[in-house]
Formats: C-alpha cells, sequence, structure tokens
C-alpha cells in the first residue's frame, strides 16, 4: 500500500519517520513499514545515544514538540484520552509546551489589515507590536480601540492553515497503516483520534467558531452570579482575527494574591463547582480546557474564564447516559453502573461480565464518599486505566473530553480547598435530571417518537423487501469477504517476487552473455564480443541495485 500523497509531500513524510527513529520509536516505524515505503537508508534511521536514556513519555512529547503544531494538537488530544493511553504518557503529554517564536509584526499587521480591510490605525488607537503570548496556531496581542477600550487580538500566524491541512494528511494514512500493521493499536482507535484531532484544529483555526462559543456562554451564564464572560468585537473579528476584552485579573492558582484581595479560596471552589455542574447537567455545553491559566479571579471572588477554543456538547441523549451512570454511582448500585455499560456498548460482548462487576464494585468501595483531599488521583487513574484495558472498553471521543474536563475542574478544587468534595453538590442536578427523564412529558415525547419511527419503517419496508428478493431473483444479491490482517503478509509477498523476478532476469543476462562470448562474433570490444561484454556490465549494474535496495530495507 501506497501512502496517500507520499509523492506530494515526500519531504515530509520523511521528516516524520527520521523524528521517529530520532527519539528512539524504530520498531513502530518498522512496523508501519515507513522505511521500504520511503527509502529510508540505515543512517537516517539511527536514534540519537543521549536520547535513548530518557523515558519514552518524555521522548514521545519531545518528538511531537519538535514536529510542529499539528503533532502538538495530537498530543493534547491523546491527553484527552487518559484512561486509554498509560497515566505516565497522559500526564506527560498534558505537559506539552504550545509555545514559539513569535511571527514578525509586518506579517501579522499584513494579516489583520487583510482580514479587517483596512490599516491598522483605522481600527485602533493602539496596537502593541510585541504579543502577549504565542501558540503555534496564532498569537495575541495587546491593543487600545478607538472608543479606548483595552482589548486583545488574537492573529492567526501566517502559512499555519496550509501546513496543518498537510500534516493531516499524513497523519491519517500513519493511523491507517497503524491500524493495518499493528494490531493492538485499534483499541486506541487511531483513525478516530486523528478524524477528532482534524475536527478540533479546523475549527480552531477558524476563530468565528470561539467567537460563537463565548455568546453561548454568555448567554447560558447572563443569570449566574460568581462567573463573567468575556466580550467579544465582533466588528473587529473575522476568521482568523479575533478581538476580545482584555481580562485584567488574579491567575486562579495565584493563591496569596486571592486571600491578599480578602476573597476565600473555599468560595471560588465553590462556585467553580456549580458553574461546572450547570454547564454539565443544564447547558450540555462545556468548557473543555479549564486550566489554571485559563481562569481568572475579578474583584468580588468572581470568576472569568478565557480561551473558548475548546468545548464539548452534551446531547439530549449524553446527558440522559450521564444522568444513568452519575445516578447509579451516587446510589452506589454496581449492577446499574454494569448494566448501563453494557448497554452503552461501552463493554464488549464477550467480556466477562462477572469478573468486571467485581472489579467495578472494588473501585467504587474503596472510592466512594471520599473528598478529594483524600483521593490520590494518580493512583485512581492508574486503576482505571487498567480496568479499561484489561476488559478492552471502548470509550467514546466525546466522554473522553468531558472526563479530561472534570479532571482538570478536580486539580483547580484540590487547588482551592483541599477537602471541597464536588458529589453531594452533583447530587441535585442528578435527581432532576432522573426526574425529567422518568416524568410524563418526556415519556409522551418518546412514545410519540417510536410511533413516527413505526410509521415511516412501516411505509419503507415493503419497498426494501422488494428490492432485495428482485436482486436475488436476478442473481445481483452477493456476499462481500473480507480478509483482515494479511494485507502486510500480500505486501511483503509481492515485493519478494519482485526481487525473485528482477534476479531471475539478472541471472538469464549473465547466462545469456556467456553464451555469446563463446560464439566468437564480432563487433568485439576489449577483444570480446560487445553483446557479451555490455551484457555482463548491464547484468552487474542491475545485481549492484538490487543488492543496494536489498540492504537499505534493513532485510538482508
Amino acid at each position: 500500500m501506497l501512502l496517500k500523497g507520499r509523492y506530494r509531500h515526500l519531504k515530509r513524510y520523511r521528516q516524520i519517520a527520521r523524528v521517529l527513529f530520532k527519539y528512539g520509536f524504530s520498531e513502530i516505524a518498522d512496523r508501519l513499514g515507513l522505511p521500504s515505503r520511503l527509502r529510508l537508508g540505515r543512517r537516517q534511521r539511527r536514534a540519537e545515544e543521549e536520547v535513548r536514556k530518557v523515558s519514552y513519555p518524555v521522548r514521545f512529547r519531545m518528538a511531537l514538540e519538535e514536529l510542529g503544531p499539528t503533532f502538538i494538537k495530537l498530543g493534547q488530544v491523546l491527553s484527552m484520552r487518559s484512561f486509554l493511553i498509560p497515566p505516565e504518557l497522559a500526564s506527560e503529554l498534558s505537559k506539552l509546551q504550545d509555545e514559539v517564536a513569535p511571527a514578525p509584526f509586518e506579517e501579522i499587521r499584513r494579516i489583520v489589515e487583510g482580514e479587517l480591510g483596512g490599516p491598522i490605525s483605522s481600527f485602533f488607537a493602539d496596537f502593541s507590536e510585541e504579543p502577549v503570548g504565542s501558540a503555534s496556531l496564532a498569537q495575541a496581542h495587546p491593543a487600545v480601540t478607538r472608543d479606548g477600550e483595552e482589548v486583545v487580538v488574537k492573529v492567526q500566524r501566517p502559512g499555519v492553515e496550509e501546513i496543518v491541512k498537510v500534516d493531516l494528511e499524513i497523519l491519517m494514512d500513519i493511523a491507517k497503516l497503524a491500524e493495518r500493521y499493528i494490531p493492538e493499536s485499534r483499541q486506541y482507535d487511531p483513525t478516530g483520534v486523528v478524524r477528532e484531532l482534524a475536527k478540533t484544529t479546523r475549527r480552531e483555526l477558524n476563530f468565528k467558531n470561539e467567537a460563537r462559543n463565548i455568546e453561548i456562554f454568555s448567554r447560558n451564564f447572563s443569570d449566574f452570579d460568581g462567573v463573567y464572560i468575556l466580550r467579544v468585537y465582533w466588528d473587529l473579528s473575522s476568521a482568523k482575527v479575533l478581538t476580545l476584552e482584555r481580562i485584567k485579573g488574579i491567575k486562579i492558582s495565584d493563591l496569596d494574591a486571592i486571600r491578599a484581595s480578602g476573597i476565600d479560596p473555599k468560595d471560588l471552589a465553590v462556585t467553580g463547582a456549580r458553574a461546572v455542574l450547570k454547564q454539565m447537567f443544564e447547558d450540555g455545553f462545556f468548557h473543555a480546557d479549564p486550566h489554571p491559566g485559563n481562569l481568572f479571579v475579578l474583584e468580588g471572588g468572581v470568576i472569568a474564564p478565557v480561551d473558548f477554543g475548546m468545548v464539548g456538547r452534551l446531547d439530549e441523549r449524553m446527558k440522559e447516559e450521564l444522568a444513568d451512570v452519575a445516578f447509579y454511582i451516587v446510589q452506589k448500585d454496581v449492577d446499574g453502573i454494569v448494566r448501563t455499560l453494557i448497554r452503552l456498548g461501552v463493554l464488549p460482548e464477550d467480556a466477562d461480565v462477572r469478573s468486571f462487576g467485581a472489579d467495578v464494585a472494588d473501585l467504587v468501595d474503596r472510592y466512594y464518599g471520599l473528598s478529594l483531599g483524600r483521593v490520590d488521583v494518580k493512583e485512581a487513574l492508574q486503576e482505571g486505566y487498567e480496568l479499561i484495558h484489561r476488559y478492552k472498553l471502548r470509550v467514546q471521543p466525546s466522554w473522553m473530553l468531558l472526563g479530561r474536563a472534570l479532571g482538570t475542574y478536580e486539580e483547580v478544587g484540590r487547588m482551592l480547598y483541599p477537602d471541597f468534595d464536588l458529589l453531594p453538590m452533583a447530587r441535585p442536578y442528578i435527581r432532576r435530571l432522573v426526574r425529567e427523564r422518568f416524568g410524563i412529558k418526556k415519556g409522551l415525547r418518546e412514545l410519540v417518537a417510536v410511533a413516527d419511527d413505526l410509521r415511516k419503517l412501516a411505509r419503507a419496508l415493503p419497498y426494501e423487501l422488494e428490492r432485495t428478493l428482485g436482486k436475488a431473483a436476478r442473481g445481483e444479491l452477493g456476499v462481500e469477504l473480507r480478509h483482515r490482517g494479511l494485507e502486510r503478509f500480500i505486501d511483503e509477498l509481492d515485493k519478494a517476487s519482485n526481487r525473485l523476478a528482477f534476479a531471475l532476469v539478472v541471472a538469464a543476462l549473465i547466462v545469456g552473455s556467456a553464451l555469446v562470448l563463446q560464439l566468437d562474433r564480432g563487433p568485439f570490444l576489449f577483444g570480446y564480443p560487445a553483446f557479451g561484454v555490455l551484457g555482463f556490465l548491464f547484468a552487474g549494474i542491475l545485481g549492484i541495485w538490487l543488492v543496494i535496495a536489498i540492504l537499505r530495507s534493513g532485510r538482508m
């Protein structure tokens, strides 16, 4: 199988392969078949000796950072799947530094003026050339509007859109190779991870999406005390430029400054918990990246979140699923938890349900009722990771995003008030969801929906049945069988047969040239029949070529 677009992006493919080798991931590259597909020699596949001494999570993070913005985003997506990858790897990936040297201001000026349709001075009374932050996709500059309001202008880095597009194509190719040639990778759903990465990255590249997210949060929290949502300046924003109100507050991680301003960190923890539960159980729309750097505290203990590029959504079905699981956890009903997970398709059909239930009961018994200060989060994550891998649980990306957000909220809550417990505050929300689910109005709506589905099925069934029987009568109905796991074998067999045929041609040239030499007929070259000499020379060149190809493949 050739890599899609390999020749168009050959240089980038080779760079990725060399970085994998450099950081000691040669086994992965070899199993993907990258050396032979990209014609990489042995010198290009040597790992640096100093790198080998570093642990594999650190090496993986370093490799992603060296490969640039798209791969940094990949690491961030993987870190959200902390229940599917080893905890030490998830912890290391959460350290990914999405900080790069800022682009020259003249390029930033060109983008701003091109997007807004005029010189910067027409829109801003002051625009700082020095950014306050510079990431792989964008950088932010403080500015002052013509009306004298202080803002921050987020500007997309020049050329980043094309870089991301190429890298996403390559990542999808690599993900497909991983699923084909590395069977154990299928549990991590490589193509699903890349699709999720592509969706989130493309959304982040269009700043209008972040602006709309802010507007939704602003509406959701319009009547909520304790949370302030910053303002979007729509007339100074576009797909590549986003102008936002500048928030001047205390970082939520600066506990000394918070206490010095007369604010009780415990009150902040309670306010944050109320905001989190509202997002999850009422709005179905939550801030998915609430790390301390994105949360500020304003006067009066008001929390002001920033950076709304990454958000999560819970539709009605997901909220019902969440209510079911949360209800059974609160009630400490292990059988209910297991039944719900089976119904949601999280637990594979061939799993040992009895053993799984016993392990879940053990996990619930050990952590039920403990405050955050008494829970060893690292140990709990490790146990969750082992449980998922032992039973090969299938967890949807949306749940991973929610899990990551809750994990981050938990860390912030523990930082503010170590003994704070979120569970008692969640009980009223869970009970309300359960009441709504089993209420008369909800039941009537579901009954009407089922009746409508049955009506549509009754109308479509005769036509589909007639169509299927017609195909069977005409002999057009067939069964398609697909083999799995043989693609690598077929690929290698094809290469071996090509080399064997090539060797036979070389051997035939040698034998034919020897026979020509025995004829002793002209024309002559160096006193020997010219066709025989040329035949030997051509056979020698082809033979050397074959040997070099075998040596470069690393399979002698």
